[in-house]
């Protein structure tokens, strides 16, 4: 299968890296601000989409009149929170960067998509150190909508410089991944335990395979 694949489009936090809790933290601190307690399903339903975009489906959901009109307020105020989050360290998840190795020493490409805008998503790279792994960098503002939309994978083929979804593999942790995945009809549509939801979630959602994690990835492939 390795043959057949030359590029991996990867989701970041709870896919390549640990969701130690930061964005749900920073959305509720954020949402705090403007009266709104959040429930777990409220977040879950989001997880994996354009942070800016959840925060003004949110805001417009579930927030007061006095706070509709003001989604850019408390998204600025869930940045500011999520890069204090950051600030404490993040973590790759175990095996990731194997994982990357060995798709390098295959000459497949790598891209890494996130839901964070570039200016959060750029700090979180650069902490990880990953700049020399990503062929691809797609970030939600780079496209005019997030997952389940499948904009990033296409903007990351084309970054990529690759043509065919034939020749695509994308891996994430969320039911929005892994429908972005189907939209863009990807040859490989993975889904990760890793992260936010659950394989009895996942498993309800287009997909070619569910796996415990990135470290899986190059056995999936052939590779042993």
């Amino acid at each position: 299968m390795a043959q057949t694949i030359r590029l991996m489009v990867f989701d970041m936090a709870g896919t390549t890296v640990e969701d130690e809790g930061q964005v749900p933290t920073a959305f509720n601190a954020a949402f705090a601000e403007c009266g709104v307690r959040l429930t777990d399903e409220q977040l879950g339903n989001v997880r994996g989409a354009s942070k800016r975009e959840a925060v003004a489906e949110l805001v417009a959901k579930h927030a007061s009149a006095a706070w509709q009109g003001r989604a850019e307020d408390v998204y600025q105020s869930f940045v500011h929170k999520l890069e204090a989050e950051f600030a404490k360290g993040v973590k790759c998840i175990e095996g990731a960067e194997p994982t990357f190795e060995w798709l390098k020493a295959r000459s497949i490409k790598i891209a890494l998509t996130t839901g964070f805008d570039r200016d959060i998503a750029t700090l979180l790279l650069d902490a990880l150190g990953w700049r020399r792994y990503a062929d691809a960098f797609v970030c939600g503002d780079d496209v005019a909508k997030g997952r389940p939309w499948p904009y990033m994978i296409f903007r990351a083929m084309e970054a990529a410089g690759t043509e065919s979804v034939r020749d695509v593999g994308v891996a994430g942790d969320t039911v929005l991944d892994l429908q972005a995945g189907h939209n863009a009809a990807a040859a490989l549509n993975i889904g990760v335990l890793s992260g936010a939801h659950s394989r009895a979630k996942l498993i309800t959602q287009p997909h070619t395979h569910i796996i415990e994690s990135v470290a899986a990835l190059p056995a999936l492939l052939g590779g042993g």
